[in-house]
C-alpha cells in the first residue's frame, strides 16, 4: 500500500491545505473547511483504490462530501469502467480531517493542517462523533505512563523515562473549562502547560519527535481526531491511549448527545460493549499497514504553512508509514502558472 498510493496521499493533503489556506485570516471557518473538503475529495477520487471513509465530516445527512461510509477512489467516476477494474484495486479505510483547526485558519493562527490516515479495510477504529480522553507521550515513555494514573504520577514517570526534571516538561492541553483542574494539577506538579485553542492532532504527534519541546498531550478532545493521532503514533512508536467520553457533564462544552444513557445505547449499537475501555494506538489503528499524511495550512510545530507566491505556492507535508518505518517531510513547489523561476523565499 505504501508503494501504491504513498505519494498520492501527500498530494491529497497538499491540495486540501492549499484550498483552505486561501481563506486564512478571513474569519470564515466554514468556508475554509468546505473548500478543503472539496479539494481533498477531488484528488482522492483520482487515486486507483477502493476507499471508504470511516472517519470524516459526519453522517450522510449532515455532510454532502467525505461523509462516513462514502466510497472514494477512481471507481466512483462516471466513466469508471473505462479506467479501472474494481476487483484489481486495493480496499482501504480512510480517516480524514481536511481542515484540522478551522478556527486557526479563520483567524490566522498557528497549527492548522489537512490530515488523513489510511489502512487496509477494517484497520481503523470507527470512532463515534464523541469526545475522547487522550494521553500522548514520547517513545521512551511508551507503556510506562498510563491514562488511568493522575497527571502528577504520569509526569514523574515521564521525568524518569526522559531523564529530565519535571520542571523541564511541557504538556499541551486544550484551553477548555473542563480542563481547569487538570491544568492546575500539572502546574502544581512543576511542569509547564502550553494551552491550545484547537488542533490536538499536531500536539499528539509532536510528542514523538525530539526537539519540539512538547513532551505530553493530556485532556479531552474529539474522538475522531484521536484515531488519526493514534495512527501516526502507531507508526512512530510513540505512546497514545484514548478513552471515549460519553457523559455530557464531563465535557462541559460542546454537543455530545442527549444524555449519558442515550450515548451508551448508541455505543452498543455500534458494537462497543465496554464504553469505558481504554484503547492504545495499536487498537485504534490495528491494520497491518498504516499510513498517515498531513500538510500544514498555517505554520505549526512540525510543518510550515502554505506560502503563496506569484504563480504558485510552497507546502510542507509529513507522511509516516508503518510499512517502510519512515517519517518523511516533503517540501513541494506547486506551479499554478508557467514559472519564470522557482521561488524559494
Amino acid at each position: 500500500m505504501d508503494n501504491v498510493i504513498g505519494l498520492e496521499i501527500i498530494e491529497v493533503v497538499e491540495q486540501a491545505a492549499i484550498a483552505s489556506a486561501r481563506w486564512m485570516g478571513k474569519g470564515e471557518k466554514n468556508t475554509a473547511d468546505h473548500v478543503a473538503v472539496e479539494a481533498m475529495r477531488k484528488r482522492m477520487n483520482e487515486i486507483h483504490m477502493r476507499g471508504r471513509i470511516v472517519i470524516g465530516e459526519g453522517e450522510r445527512d449532515e455532510a454532502p462530501m467525505l461523509y462516513i461510509g462514502e466510497e472514494v477512489g477512481i471507481c466512483t467516476q462516471e466513466d469508471a469502467s473505462k479506467v479501472c477494474d474494481p476487483e484489481e484495486l486495493i480496499e482501504i479505510d480512510i480517516a480524514v480531517d481536511p481542515c484540522e483547526g478551522t478556527n486557526l485558519v479563520a483567524y490566522g493562527q498557528n497549527g492548522s493542517m489537512a490530515v488523513l490516515a489510511i489502512s487496509e479495510k477494517g484497520g481503523l477504529f470507527r470512532a463515534p462523533d464523541f469526545y475522547m480522553k487522550k494521553l500522548a507521550a514520547p517513545t521512551v515513555a511508551r507503556g510506562h505512563v498510563d491514562i488511568n494514573k493522575s497527571a502528577t504520577e504520569n509526569l514523574q514517570i515521564l521525568s524518569d523515562c526522559m531523564n529530565r526534571a519535571v520542571e523541564e516538561l511541557v504538556v499541551v492541553v486544550m484551553d477548555r473549562p473542563r480542563h481547569k483542574e487538570l491544568i492546575a494539577e500539572i502546574r502544581e506538579a512543576g511542569a509547564r502547560v502550553r494551552l491550545i485553542s484547537d488542533g490536538d492532532v499536531s500536539a499528539a504527534i509532536s510528542c514523538a519527535f525530539s526537539g519540539t519541546n512538547i513532551h505530553a498531550l493530556m485532556g479531552i478532545g474529539a474522538a475522531p481526531e484521536g484515531v488519526i493521532s493514534a495512527a501516526a503514533m502507531r507508526c512512530l512508536g510513540g505512546h497514545f491511549q484514548g478513552q471515549l467520553i460519553y457523559d455530557p457533564e464531563i465535557v462541559k462544552t460542546g454537543l455530545i448527545g442527549e444524555s449519558k444513557e442515550s450515548n451508551i445505547a448508541r455505543l452498543k449499537e455500534m458494537g462497543i460493549e465496554d464504553p469505558d475501555k481504554v484503547y492504545n494506538a495499536e487498537e485504534l489503528a490495528c491494520g497491518e499497514t498504516v499510513l498517515f499524511a498531513a500538510c500544514g495550512i498555517t505554520s505549526g510545530t512540525l510543518m510550515e504553512g502554505v506560502r503563496f507566491f506569484g504563480g504558485g505556492a510552497r507546502t510542507q507535508s509529513l507522511v509516516i508509514s508503518s510499512q517502510s518505518k519512515t517519517a518523511r517531510f516533503v517540501d513541494t513547489i506547486h506551479m499554478f502558472e508557467k514559472p519564470k523561476s522557482i521561488q524559494l523565499r
